[in-house]
């Protein structure tokens, strides 16, 4: 069982990177937005299975077989607690040096990008991310390799991250 509430911001434990000083980064949870969206979709492509797996099976084989149907609902049931561990798991934090981005529920991701390494900060927003008011935040850096993305951000939140990220990795790299 767990306690407080995935939308308040807090600091990490044991769980998060040290940091030097012993400062603790103060991480920021992800809006519920992107849970609802991601739970609506897996309703409406998993609930569109259920009813081809029993009317297909049922029609043409006889009442019987749209027992099948039965698969797709316990993946909806299973994929619907996923969804809500996986959401849980994505918090970022702001730091003096540094963007912190951690995800993950089996596999634990930490990503650390220093600003002064950052080349492009974007923001983008597809057609169903729009319709529920969520944008992303993609950080671009010289490792090809990095994947830094927060999902999910209220637009006006992404823009000010954008913004001073921008603002922060002008700073450090014209300090190189």
């Amino acid at each position: 069982m767990e306690t407080g509430s995935p939308h308040d911001t807090g600091t990490a434990g044991t769980d998060g990177p040290a940091v030097p000083g012993g400062e603790e980064p103060v991480w920021i949870a992800l809006p519920p937005g992107l849970l609802k969206m991601r739970r609506l979709l897996l309703v409406v492509w998993l609930g569109l299975l259920t009813l081809a797996t029993a009317l297909v099976p049922g029609l043409l084989a006889g009442p019987g077989w749209a027992a099948f149907a039965l698969l797709p609902l316990a993946l909806l049931i299973w994929g619907w607690v996923l969804l809500g561990r996986n959401w849980r798991s994505w918090r970022y934090a702001e730091r003096a040096d540094d963007l912190l981005i951690s995800r993950g529920v089996l596999w634990r991701q930490e990503t650390i990008v220093p600003y002064g390494r950052m080349q492009l900060v974007e923001v983008a927003s597809g057609p169903v991310e729009r319709h529920f008011g969520l944008a992303s935040v993609q950080l671009h850096t010289a490792a090809a390799a990095t994947d830094a993305t927060i999902p999910g951000l209220d637009p006006a939140e992404a823009e000010r991250l954008r913004d001073r990220l921008t603002e922060l990795g002008e700073a450090r790299s014209a300090g190189l």
